[in-house]
């Protein structure tokens, strides 16, 4: 049996797991009542391990095995910085957002949605924000998702040498696999499938370097290709010294960790924790697993910079990792390891899926166009949405000229932390802070970021999440201010938000 056949049988096993899981969900959620809080929420009843392992593998996507170690292989250890911004964002939102948002989001009519929880934060019946923020969500996860796609093509194509008219039907055959276990079991099949995942990925990225690491101690290895080492590789300040180049990337390193704040996908996971006791549970747990799948992109980085040499180019820098898998182990066990660079791309797009199809269905939807809205007929325009939204990511995915895996989460991930990120860290921290403030804070953020993006990213190597997240917060402050004082209802609430909330059996 060939190498390719044996990891085709791991991956379809993986599959196989992951189609079980939702069709687990499916029935046991025929059986049991809950609405749309079931479906997009989990009724809050999840496990603590759950939700911080579900955290973090819909928070690392494909980039955290192919992107990010592809860019410190290629360029060295002044793209270390992205994992250092981003352990300390995650850090400050478990500290910072997360029980907050559990007991303001109970308190808050029992929000099921961030667009849900900001507005009646407020107390609010306008649906401007609810509107604007299913814009933003919709926009964004298209890109966010097209990434997943391109991910699970790049491996596909990779592993069995496919052309590019068969790696486009396997972007659309991933596609067709998130689609099904996401309309299946909703967020619990969603949340525990990234859980498995979430194990998947840590222990792939933790053996691969080890092993690499005993095979280099052998006296009769040579690497794949002659090591080339740039004077620079492994400084910290990528041009050596201490000029805007070196602090550009130091600022957009940290800057990735403001999008913590503002992840939607993210956010609902401690929203849907069972109890106070749980989410100290998931605070420890989602650090910590974070922490060690960081750490080890950046090793798994540094030894196949060693191991493989100056054998991959800037066209195939995010290859790193399969390539050291496909040459470190045996075929069965390379593909199961390889199943991780699906299960991060998979765990990321179903979670991005549910997130943006409840935003339409239970804030658009509901509020806006059909206020007496079935359960029935709120889940099936979420699943309606959830195909819009894949249709859209498939042809961002397969467009010619669509950016690399890095470059289309690197889009997303600063339209929402500039978007959400200041309205959220306010909303749970302000007592001053209005409705008004959160509206332009988001409209704000969000143009900022993507005019940056389009016309000064790249003249000024500065990321597009700091401007938008700056201009954002300001903009949410200062129309504050201006405006009428929050009414003594909501401050009250926010009073009560400072206590351990638990949820109704």
């Amino acid at each position: 049996m060939g190498r390719s056949t044996q990891e085709a049988i791991a991956f379809g096993l993986y599959l196989a797991v992951v189609l079980a899981i939702g069709i687990v969900f499916f029935l046991k959620g025929r059986k049991e009542k809950g609405g749309d809080k079931s479906y997009f929420l989990g009724n809050r009843k999840m496990n603590g391990f759950v939700a911080a392992l579900s955290a973090g593998a819909s928070d690392m996507s494909a980039w955290v095995l192919m992107g990010l170690p592809g860019s410190i292989y290629l360029f060295g250890m002044g793209q270390v910085w992205i994992a250092i911004g981003l352990l300390c964002g995650t850090i400050a939102a478990w500290i910072l957002v997360a029980p907050g948002l559990r007991r303001f989001s109970i308190l808050a009519d029992d929000s099921i949605t961030i667009p849900q929880f900001l507005t009646n934060r407020f107390k609010s019946k306008d649906h401007a924000l609810l509107i604007v923020c299913a814009i933003v969500f919709i926009a964004a996860y298209c890109v966010y998702a097209a990434s997943s796609i391109v991910a699970c093509g790049t491996l596909f194509q990779t592993v069995f040498d496919l052309g590019d008219d068969m790696k486009h039907w396997v972007m659309i055959g991933a596609t067709a696999v998130i689609l099904v276990y996401t309309f299946l079991g909703g967020f619990n099949a969603v949340c525990w499938t990234d859980f498995v995942q979430g194990l998947m990925m840590l222990a792939a990225i933790m053996a691969v370097p080890i092993i690499a690491a005993v095979v280099m101690g052998k006296a009769d290895f040579a690497p794949v290709a002659p090591v080339v080492t740039d004077e620079n590789y492994y400084n910290l300040l990528s041009s050596g010294k201490l000029d805007w180049a070196s602090i550009s990337d130091i600022f957009s390193g940290f800057g990735w960790g403001l999008g913590y704040f503002g992840m939607p996908h993210i956010l609902v996971r401690y929203m849907a924790i069972r109890s106070e006791k749980e989410m100290k549970k998931s605070r420890v747990t989602g650090i910590i697993w974070t922490g060690l799948i960081l750490t080890m992109a950046c090793i798994v980085a540094l030894v196949g910079h060693e191991y493989l040499g100056s054998s991959l180019d800037a066209g195939n820098k995010n290859l790193v990792f399969i390539t050291m898998v496909r040459d470190l182990f045996p075929a069965f066990l390379g593909g199961v390891l390889l199943s991780a660079i699906l299960a991060a791309s998979m765990s990321t797009a179903d979670s991005q899926l549910l997130a943006s199809s409840s935003a339409f269905a239970s804030d658009v939807y509901k509020k806006v166009i059909r206020k007496d809205a079935k359960d029935k007929e709120m889940l099936f325009v979420g699943r309606i949405v959830v195909i819009f939204i894949s249709i859209v990511a498939l042809i961002i995915a397969l467009t010619p000229g669509t950016g690399g895996i890095m470059e289309l989460v690197e889009a997303a991930w600063g339209a929402f932390g500039a978007a959400f990120g200041p309205v959220i860290l306010l909303a749970l921290h302000w007592k001053r802070f209005n409705y008004a403030g959160a509206v332009a804070g988001i409209t704000t953020g969000f143009l900022v970021d993507a005019m940056w993006y389009l016309f000064l990213s790249g003249e000024t190597n500065l990321y597009e999440i700091i401007p938008g997240f700056f201009c954002g917060l300001t903009a949410a402050i200062v129309t504050t201010l201006i405006t009428k004082e929050p009414s003594k209802e909501v401050t009250d609430m926010f009073d009560r938000a400072k206590q351990p909330v638990e949820t109704q059996e």
